[in-house]
């Protein structure tokens, strides 16, 4: 088989298209948000809300609604839940939000248990990558593109809020509309990229790429960029691995993922385990030869 022939034969079935559209767009929406949760800090807020989403996803199934609906209804609930346990108790956010996502979802997986289904409800929980219809990959386009222009338009007021809310607030931004916004948006993207990789998964895609972007570069204008090439990149190296290795699509994404941000996480120059050693090593043979 030619380089060409490898590319092309998975494309051939309508089920691989599918699965790399809806990839592509839940890895680079993924991405882009990725980089505010780990500069502000909200990785396990990430977590939270894509387990969260679990109930809302079944009941819509039971009440024959979009699962979208459903998801994006419990997403907002989970984060509106967490802020009343934080602010009318003595109980800190990190508990607040185990106990909100451990909730809901222990709640979605008895609703699948006492559920009848002419369908396997569980690839909600383990993705069903490459059992996306038409339908659903409308759906996330539409969330996708929302989502994405949202984060893009009101970037600058997001990374201003993420650095410094108080100075945000003293050029007349709203820091708690700032952070309410992130929150949904990040209800959003969990819908689409629940699509791709379950819910389970979902919080890899939300948290691997910008962390793997924090290590390459101290510009965070740079991360919006890295982070999103480097998840789209991931997205067609784990599609056609899974394809080619007849592996769990979503299970192979997320691990070329992770792959990426060890290779970066040991050879970075700027921040990496090794990278930094080596550079330090040769600039100090520099230092020396140059007396």
């Amino acid at each position: 088989m030619n380089l060409i022939d490898f590319f092309l034969e998975p494309l051939s079935y309508d089920f691989m298209v599918r699965a790399l559209a809806t990839t592509l767009i839940a890895s680079i929406v993924c991405a882009v948000l990725s980089c505010w949760l780990v500069l502000i800090g909200w990785s396990l807020m990430g977590d939270a809300v894509s387990h969260a989403v679990l109930p809302g996803v079944v009941l819509a199934y039971i009440v024959g609604a979009p699962f979208a609906l459903g998801a994006v209804i419990f997403g907002f609930l989970a984060v509106a839940l967490i802020g009343a346990v934080r602010d009318t108790s003595r109980v800190k956010e990190d508990a607040a939000i185990g106990i909100v996502f451990s909730t809901l979802f222990a709640l979605g997986l008895v609703l699948i248990s006492v559920t009848p289904s002419q369908t396997d409800l569980n690839h909600i929980i383990f993705g069903n990558l490459l059992g996306v219809s038409w339908a659903d990959l409308t759906q996330v386009i539409i969330l996708g593109a929302i989502t994405f222009t949202i984060l893009v338009t009101k970037r600058r007021d997001f990374t201003l809020y993420a650095f410094d809310p108080t100075h945000a607030h003293a050029i007349g931004l709203n820091p708690k509309i700032l952070g309410a916004a992130l929150l949904g948006l990040l209800a959003l993207t969990a819908v689409v990229a629940l699509q791709a990789v379950g819910v389970i998964l979902v919080v890899a895609m939300l948290i691997i790429p910008g962390a793997t972007a924090y290590l390459l570069t101290d510009r965070f204008g740079r991360m919006l960029v890295i982070a999103p090439a480097i998840s789209a990149a991931c997205a067609v190296i784990g599609l056609y691995l899974s394809y080619y290795l007849d592996t769990a699509s979503g299970g192979m994404v997320v691990l070329a993922h992770g792959a990426v941000f060890a290779f970066v996480y040991l050879f970075s120059p700027r921040h990496g385990l090794i990278g930094t050693r080596v550079m330090s090593t040769r600039r100090r043979r520099a230092l020396a030869s140059a007396q």
